[in-house]
């Protein structure tokens, strides 16, 4: 299944380019809350949750919200671009409250913001947009009326775009990384799954020795990766954070940037 193409202009104009900024959650509307543990295929050896563990919770609870307001087909969604903020990293068995809501929405996406608070400390704030698809020809497809139905409230009226924002192209100083697909890295669409592209993050980070405690990070899905691809990885160091790219068959699939938390405004 391919990412979607998104065009802008099927909707009016908007404020805000989606997953970009991180709303409170809002005043009424729908707010669906679970719990999980961090178990010990999360974490790093420091005992931190990994990123491509949060983002495995971040889809699981999606999924979760949609299933639970019995919304048409619930796995009807592709994750677009996904913002994540680590203040604290939750820790190896710390209990996580996950809070998600309805942030903004477009013609055919939807922004997704959680939250997570953990009873040790942790605390991790994220917002994603999620593209509306037809699941048997994986076009966008527009938001249906159930959906405003459900989450519009939450929203409150703001519209947000799908457009990406990130450099597209590995940049000219950046080092290629030795990395391969896994077939436990495909999900039920036969496509590497969106937490798999995070796992290459981790390893990017740690080999350019980015420091993963406190920070922001963005992610952008640009292209499906299918099995047996050429699949490469790339990154560079940007100041204290990095950029980092996945590239499949010399098509860029995902592009990422990781920074300092204290520095994020100014990058």
């Amino acid at each position: 299944m391919t990412v979607p193409a998104v065009d802008d202009r099927i909707v009016p104009p908007v404020t805000e380019i989606g997953a970009t900024t991180l709303p409170s959650p809002p005043a009424s509307g729908r707010v669906f809350a679970a719990a999980r543990r961090v178990r010990l295929g999360d974490v790093s050896p420091r005992g931190r949750a990994r990123l491509d563990a949060l983002a495995r919770y971040l889809q699981d609870v999606a999924r979760d919200d949609s299933a639970d307001a019995q919304f048409p087909d619930p796995m009807a969604w592709v994750v677009r671009r996904t913002l994540i903020e680590v203040t604290t990293a939750p820790r190896f068995q710390e209990m996580l409250e996950l809070a998600t809501w309805c942030s903004g929405f477009g013609g055919r996406w939807a922004e997704r913001r959680t939250r997570i608070a953990g009873d040790g400390g942790g605390a991790v704030d994220a917002a994603s947009t999620w593209v509306h698809i037809d699941w048997r020809t994986a076009a966008p497809r527009r938001l249906p009326e159930e959906f405003h139905e459900v989450w519009g409230r939450a929203a409150a009226g703001r519209r947000v775009s799908a457009r990406l924002i990130l450099p597209t192209e590995p940049g000219a100083d950046a080092s290629q990384i030795t990395w391969s697909m896994r077939a436990c890295d495909l999900d039920v669409m036969g496509h590497m799954n969106n937490a798999a592209h995070w796992a290459a993050v981790v390893e990017a980070a740690d080999r350019l020795g980015v420091a993963l405690s406190t920070f922001r990070a963005e992610l952008e899905h640009i292209a499906p990766v299918e099995p047996h691809g050429d699949l490469r990885l790339w990154a560079q160091r940007a100041g204290e954070g990095a950029d980092i790219w996945l590239t499949v068959d010399g098509v860029t699939a995902s592009a990422a940037r990781v920074r300092p938390l204290e520095s994020s405004a100014s990058s």
